[in-house]
């Protein structure tokens, strides 16, 4: 008799045969709404463990820059000297490549040395007049400082050129594209982020008010549309950041713009925020206040109640304007913020640093601030300085274009015309 032959079975990749595991009616079934619920517990968990985190850097850095405001305006440009180092630093990294940079040894300085170079440009330029007024009355250091800053221009151009000549001199074969995409990135550094936060330093000597009010409205909006976000927020607002969300955009909105009236008329009471600062000086300061901090009386219409206690209101006319740099805060800085996150979705990075817990690095901070500081300096230069040329503005022609000579004969010349 024949043997009757069965069929081989289906190889496997491991030679082995696979069985199907049958469900047996002992077993476990798992439970999904369990699964699900201690998954949102675990999300819950960590929602509340960033919001402290954040909270706690939030309130470290409020005290840090109150102590800076009360030390006066030349420690509060320090500070923003030292965060713009922090975000050209976070930035740089950014592109670098540990691999290209072992063979380019040195070639990261380039980029510092036209950072610095467009600080003494950019800085020389805004603080000139102050640097002027505080070494006026020592006749040595007037004419150095005339002679630089007369000079400066100059001597930024050649500092610039001579960045340009030891960039191409370092230029190595096969490493050309990522030389260059270096260079580009450095200037793109500069003119995006540098030039426009600048203009925060011209603000400050200005008043500090002019620095703190819109920089406070920017925090308002930002924690503001984090909180509303958090409690309140289901519909996302932009896909370049998911956690947006419309709730949180529009309650920031409100409560950015009812902060910018009663922040105004409390920050606009105190001498030490509304006086502009001619010099590099650190003392206190007192002047006269101009019409925008003066208080104007609106007598409350008659259908108002008996029973209400105020029957007039005091409003400074500056609430006015900081009404406008609510409504900007409010509704277009919050674009650069936008930029920023999609500038990160680029690189696929979570943060542009991790400097500040819970908030990322300073860059990430920042990111708004820079385009408040370019609006309010032009909002301040457009809407609230005088048109017409003043005493004052003629003064400070005459002393920035005049030797110290010919100051003291023009003075002698008025001091004869008015005897």
């Amino acid at each position: 008799m024949q043997k009757s032959i069965s069929p081989p079975l289906p190889s496997t990749p491991t030679g082995r045969i696979r069985h199907r595991r049958r469900w047996h009616s002992h077993d476990v079934v798992p439970d999904v709404s369990k699964l699900n619920g201690s998954l949102l517990l675990v999300n819950d968990q960590n929602k509340y463990r960033s919001m402290r985190i954040r909270t706690f850097s939030s309130l470290w850095m409020l005290g840090s820059v109150i102590l800076i405001l009360y030390l006066g305006h030349l420690y509060i440009c320090a500070m923003v000297v030292v965060i713009q180092i922090f975000m050209a630093s976070e930035l740089f990294h950014l592109l670098r490549r540990a691999h290209e940079d072992k063979r380019l040894p040195g070639f990261k300085f380039i980029n510092w040395h036209f950072f610095f170079t467009a600080m003494l440009y950019v800085y020389g330029r805004i603080l000139s007049q102050q640097l002027v007024n505080t070494v006026t009355s020592d006749k040595f250091f007037y004419k150095l400082v005339s002679g630089l800053i007369k000079y400066q221009m100059v001597i930024c151009y050649f500092a610039y050129i001579a960045g340009m000549m030891w960039f191409i001199l370092s230029l190595k074969k096969k490493m050309y594209k990522y030389q260059f995409g270096q260079y580009a990135w450095t200037h793109m550094i500069l003119i995006v982020v540098f030039v426009q936060s600048s203009f925060t330093v011209a603000n400050i000597f200005e008043g500090i008010f002019w620095f703190l009010l819109p920089a406070s409205l920017i925090a308002v909006n930002d924690v503001a549309a984090y909180f509303c976000g958090f409690f309140f927020g289901k519909t996302p607002l932009i896909k370049l950041s998911p956690k947006k969300t419309r709730e949180g955009f529009i309650g920031a909105s409100v409560a950015t713009i009812v902060s910018a009236f009663l922040l105004a008329n409390i920050l606009g009471r105190f001498q030490w925020l509304t006086c502009p600062r001619k010099d590099l000086s650190t003392g206190w300061l007192q002047c006269d206040p101009g019409p925008l901090f003066k208080q104007e009386y609106y007598t409350l219409h008659a259908w108002i109640p008996q029973w209400f206690p105020w029957k007039e209101i005091s409003v400074l006319p500056v609430q006015w304007h900081a009404l406008c740099l609510g409504l900007f805060a409010s509704i277009i800085a919050p674009f650069g913020g936008f930029f920023a996150s999609g500038f990160k979705r680029a690189f696929k990075i979570k943060d542009f640093g991790d400097i500040i817990p819970g908030h990322g690095g300073f860059t990430d901070r920042m990111d708004c601030q820079m385009v408040m500081a370019i609006f309010a300096y032009i909002y301040h230069q457009s809407f609230i300085i005088p048109q017409t040329n003043t005493v004052e503005m003629i003064l400070d022609q005459i002393v920035r274009n005049l030797s110290f000579e010919d100051q003291e004969v023009l003075y002698l010349k008025l001091g004869q015309l008015f005897q």
